[in-house]
Formats: C-alpha cells, structure tokens, sequence
C-alpha cells in the first residue's frame, strides 16, 4: 500500500491563503499559524495524509525544533537551513517505492527542485481549495450522521416490518 504524504512550506502557505495572509498583515502571525495548524490538522484527519508542516527559521540561532500538535508533524528549520531546504531534505528521506510525497509551496523555483527530486508539486491554492473540499464534505457528512436515527429501535427495523407495524397500529389486520 502508498502512503501519501505532504509536506508544506507554512509560510507560504500563510503569505498565499488570504484569511492567514489578513492575520499576518495585522501582526498576528502567531495566530496565522494556529490557524494553519488546526486546518492541515483537519486535512490530515479526513485525507489520511500524513502531513508534516515546515517553518522556516532560518535566521533563528539554534538546532531547529520538531514536535507534534493536533497529530500534525510541525517543524522548524535549523540555523542556517532554509524551508526549502528542509523541504528538498525530507523529500530525499522520505521517497521511496511505498510513498507518494507532494510538496505543497507556490515558489516555482522549490516546485520545480521538488518535482526534479521525483516529488509531486502541489501549489497553495489548489490545496486551500482542497482543505475547503474536504470542509464542506466533513460538513455534510456531520449533518448525515445526525439526521440518522442514533441505535434506535426504529433503526434496526426493515421498511416491511415497519410497514406491517403501522398497519397494525392503525388497526388494520396484517
């Protein structure tokens, strides 16, 4: 069986998305990626994806820093190493005949490294347009599982039995 797995640049995602892109124009970054978080979070919930979210903090003293939150694999890049970087690496580590990696940035440059490296490339707006898809069938989904009667006795009940049933209730003879 494939597994699929993507990999996104969270700042990309965050400058391409407008609903993030207002939030991190107000100063809220912090909040962008919250947001970020919670929506691949969902994604990978409802796809079966296993999505590994990178940010760059290339510019940041340290050893990068890697940890798990709402089962999202969320990592920041190390000193000197970029997003893209840390992308074409995870790409390189994780490719191989029972994976299917797609890198989700909208930089053509990083799209085209990828895809050379035998990634498939998925760009910003088709997986907003995904993450929507997958919301509105989550949605609806939701709503099918409340309009079904819950482990009720009606339920188990076959729509001639049923039948039967209200004709007796009526008073007719079965």
């Amino acid at each position: 069986m494939v597994q699929d797995i993507l990999i996104v640049d969270g700042y990309n995602m965050i400058g391409a998305w407008p609903n993030l892109r207002r939030l991190a124009d107000e100063n809220l970054l912090e909040d962008a990626r919250d947001e970020l978080i919670s929506m691949l979070a969902d994604y990978q919930g409802f796809s079966g994806m296993k999505v590994i979210l990178v940010f760059d903090a290339h510019q940041v003293p340290g050893l990068g820093k890697r940890y798990r939150q709402s089962r999202l694999d969320i990592r920041y890049t190390k000193e000197k190493e970029t997003a893209d970087e840390c992308i074409e690496r995870l790409v390189y580590e994780w490719l191989n005949r029972r994976t299917r990696i797609y890198v989700a940035t909208s930089d053509n440059v990083e799209q085209h490294v990828i895809f050379g490296k035998g990634a498939l490339r998925l760009p910003a707006r088709e997986l907003f347009i995904a993450i929507e898809e997958n919301r509105k069938e989550m949605r609806r989904k939701i709503k099918e599982t409340e309009a079904k009667p819950r482990n009720s006795f009606e339920s188990k009940l076959g729509d001639e039995l049923k039948m039967k049933l209200e004709r007796w209730r009526r008073g007719e003879t079965p």
